[in-house]
């Protein structure tokens, strides 16, 4: 299935928000990734090493996990004691990018919300039911919140005035590309007029880590003494992905509604396919058909695009498949690197969180390093590897894939 074409609307990036390991706040973001700065380490956070008994060294997942995120003062302090983090992130995520966009001059029944992601409170959920094995009579009542996929929309309705609609999206890794897909079709259907999508944290318990290792997706323990060297996109050493705390936020409005003094791109064409596998079995023909979908709903060809953001995620399968595709699109000589070599995978995050990564870096006029790329998959792609190179970016596409098959693009256009 490949997305609808636009009805003619035109529709602008107005705002961006983001929080990860490498740095809170656009800055701060930007700022890491042209360093190449990381922040890959042994997770320490409680709920992510498996209980005592345990003394198997191999069992310790590696990641980069994010320092507190910092709420702003006026989100009410009742409401922070019960928040969990992937709560507290999309809180300060959102608040950077709402107030960038201006939104409290807009119509709080024009604005929308898309949440990208579900399941993604699992290690507070897995600590909660540890705290009250013994005593489940003492069960919080929040709970029966927080376990549904409804409670990130709550926490972020409550707090800002968003009353078009808000509601969740899960496409496993591509749910926060797919979220802003969503939030333009939103805008360009004249549902509202200003739609936001937001990749939220999915925090990961060691069940679910040990899931992903026990599968062949997250990275072994081969790198265990050596963090920083163990998250490798498209190099021949990779292993499986490495985990990444974010959560980004993209506001999307009507070119011609609001007054916005500077937006950051337009968006050209999307698309989105599924190859029918419950299995993360990536697809050349499913990649191929959503940038092929993205291009033509853009209206260009492949030759005219700057820049690619890929998935990228250190799969030993997915990233030969992704390079495979790309280059039977005719994007081989776009230039390209891998943003999660320096924040890792943020799983339901990562699609939004590398929209932002690209739309910033095509406001800077420079493209981020590829850290770890030793020793490329293909050598023929132009690659940026060691140092930040500068380059304008006029059209960019980014891509994401999720378990179950799916696929999603995004085309964008510098302003």
């Amino acid at each position: 299935m490949t997305s609808p074409r636009s009805e003619g609307r035109d529709v602008v990036v107005t705002g961006l928000g983001v929080t990860t390991a490498v740095g809170q706040g656009k800055d701060a973001f930007v700022a890491a990734l042209l360093e190449g700065r990381h922040a890959f380490g042994s997770m320490q956070r409680p709920g992510r090493l498996p209980p005592a008994p345990s003394t198997d060294a191999t069992v310790a997942f590696l990641g980069a996990e994010m320092e507190e995120p910092s709420l702003p003062g006026s989100i009410a302090a009742r409401s922070v004691r019960t928040a969990s983090l992937s709560a507290r992130a999309a809180l300060a995520t959102l608040h950077e990018a709402w107030h960038e966009a201006g939104l409290d001059e807009a119509d709080p029944f024009r604005i929308g919300l898309v949440v990208g992601g579900s399941n993604v409170q699992q290690r507070e959920l897995t600590l909660l039911h540890a705290r009250h094995a013994d005593r489940p009579e003492f069960l919080r009542p929040t709970y029966g919140m927080g376990f549904m996929d409804s409670d990130l929309c709550g926490f972020c309705t409550e707090q800002f005035p968003i009353r078009g609609f808000a509601h969740t999206l899960g496409g496993a890794s591509a749910s926060g590309l797919l979220a802003v897909l969503q939030a333009v079709r939103a805008v360009q259907s004249g549902e509202v007029d200003v739609c936001i999508a937001l990749g939220a944290l999915m925090d990961l318990s060691y069940w679910e880590c040990l899931a992903f290792r026990a599968m062949g997706a997250m990275g072994s323990a081969r790198w265990a003494d050596d963090p920083a060297a163990a998250c490798r996109p498209f190099d021949r050493g990779h292993d499986g992905f490495v985990f990444g705390e974010a959560c980004a936020a993209v506001v999307v409005e009507r070119a011609d509604g609001r007054r916005h003094p500077a937006p950051y791109a337009r968006f050209r064409g999307g698309g989105r396919a599924l190859d029918g596998t419950r299995n993360p079995h990536p697809s050349v023909e499913g990649e191929m058909a959503v940038v092929q979908a993205a291009l033509r709903e853009a209206g260009l060809s492949a030759s005219a695009i700057d820049y690619v953001n890929p998935h990228g995620t250190g799969s030993p399968t997915g990233d030969a498949v992704e390079l495979q595709a790309l280059a039977r699109c005719g994007l081989d000589h776009a230039r390209i690197n891998a943003t999660k070599s320096i924040t890792g995978h943020g799983l339901t995050a990562a699609g939004a969180v590398e929209i932002v990564a690209t739309l910033l870096q095509m406001r800077e006029g420079k493209l981020h390093p590829t850290r770890n790329l030793v020793d490329p998959l293909d050598e023929t792609f132009p690659w940026v590897r060691e140092k930040a190179e500068d380059c304008a970016v006029r059209t960019a596409v980014s891509l994401s894939m999720g378990f179950g098959g799916v696929s999603a693009a995004i085309c964008l256009e510098k302003c």
